[in-house]
């Protein structure tokens, strides 16, 4: 079938067609903190905090002192002065012991997230990936923390890569530890969800760069290769709405598009050839959120999937009543079978929604 040229910006604008904004926490007077706070993440979601609350602090947690004095000159303390800048390593227990005191909730997005980096050293990723997620765990019970809100990835479910087998060691760490907390804990939660359009280190800037330098082709390492797509305000509004509604020990996983990568490089550049390279360490042909062997502690609602801790019965009476659905026991949710893919008519159906919203 022959594809239909698509301006550059359109992937954004699909995959737009859920906001994630309903429920949303309030924030004001809260003090907030982020690890990994000067990434693509972090930065919108300062971004979403400055512009939509009044927090009575919002702290601003990584190690690169070079990515906070340039975020700082966006987002200076001067013009909103509950913000802090704490330089500190999330495999310093210690340190985030310090910056968390006082603080009621935290989101972490502190990781080493590059494939195939992660594989030539594993050492360091699991350093990061799994010791660091033990270590905010620690901290946030020790420090009375209210709420905790972890960021995971596709990755984490089924993993063939180290950076996804890290990643679904942290899940479970912070879905244990609802109960290690205890009754007076942290509420803990996971959010799961798909590439980001336009984040460092994903395929679409590479793809740009690669044209800006005037390529005569694309690499595609399988034509058959298929993934989840999601903006960054989308995962931002995805974190707020999460920690609205979690009770704890969920990992919430949202209904998002797939798009084949051969779709996305027409997306991107509809007149230039594709070159197929190969799969690189660690990937994947396709990206699972939901294994089907979670299926039997998975319900549905609205916009999102929750997978529930195998120990909560309770929690999964009170999902059903209300009204969320179970899922069949051999279900799955992966970007090949995901109903919601972004290529032919559905394409096109998808940017009409857009431009009409």
């Amino acid at each position: 079938m022959a594809k239909t040229p698509i301006e550059e910006d359109a992937l954004e604008q699909m995959v737009m067609s859920r906001t994630f904004r309903e429920p949303r926490i309030d924030l004001d007077g809260k003090s907030v903190l982020i690890t990994g706070g000067t990434g693509s993440f972090g930065k919108r979601f300062v971004e979403t905090i400055c512009r939509d609350y009044k927090p009575r602090k919002l702290i601003i947690f990584s190690r690169d002192e070079l990515k906070q004095y340039e975020m700082a000159q966006q987002f200076s303390p001067s013009d909103y002065p509950f913000l802090r800048y704490f330089i500190g390593d999330v495999r310093d227990e210690s340190r985030l012991e310090q910056a968390m005191r006082g603080v009621d909730i935290v989101i972490h997005a502190a990781a080493l997230k590059h494939v195939p980096i992660a594989e030539y050293n594993p050492f360091e990723c699991i350093k990061t990936n799994v010791m660091g997620a033990e270590n905010v765990v620690r901290a946030t019970i020790k420090c009375g923390v209210k709420h905790v809100c972890a960021l995971s990835t596709d990755k984490a479910a089924n993993p063939i890569n180290l950076y996804g087998a890290s990643k679904l060691a942290a899940d479970k760490i912070f879905t244990a530890g609802q109960h290690m907390g205890g009754a007076d804990g942290p509420i803990f939660s996971v959010v799961r969800y798909g590439n980001v359009v336009g984040s460092r280190g994903s395929v679409i800037p590479f793809f740009r760069k690669l044209i800006d330098e005037g390529t005569d082709h694309l690499p595609i390492t399988d034509p058959r290769m298929t993934r989840f797509w999601i903006t960054i305000e989308q995962g931002v509004n995805f974190v707020l709405s999460t920690l609205a509604m979690a009770r704890g020990g969920e990992i919430f996983v949202p209904k998002i598009p797939s798009m084949s990568m051969v779709d996305l490089a027409h997306t991107i550049a509809p007149k230039l050839p594709h070159k197929v390279i190969g799969i690189r360490p660690g990937e994947k042909l396709h990206e699972i959120m939901v294994p089907s062997d979670d299926a039997r502690s998975t319900v549905e609602l609205s916009d999102r999937f929750a997978i529930l801790p195998a120990y909560a019965g309770e929690l999964m009476a009170r999902y059903l009543g209300q009204g969320a659905n179970r899922v069949p026991d051999d279900w799955s949710y992966s970007s090949d079978n995901n109903a919601e893919q972004l290529d032919g008519p559905s394409l096109r159906e998808l940017i009409g929604e857009a431009n009409a919203a």
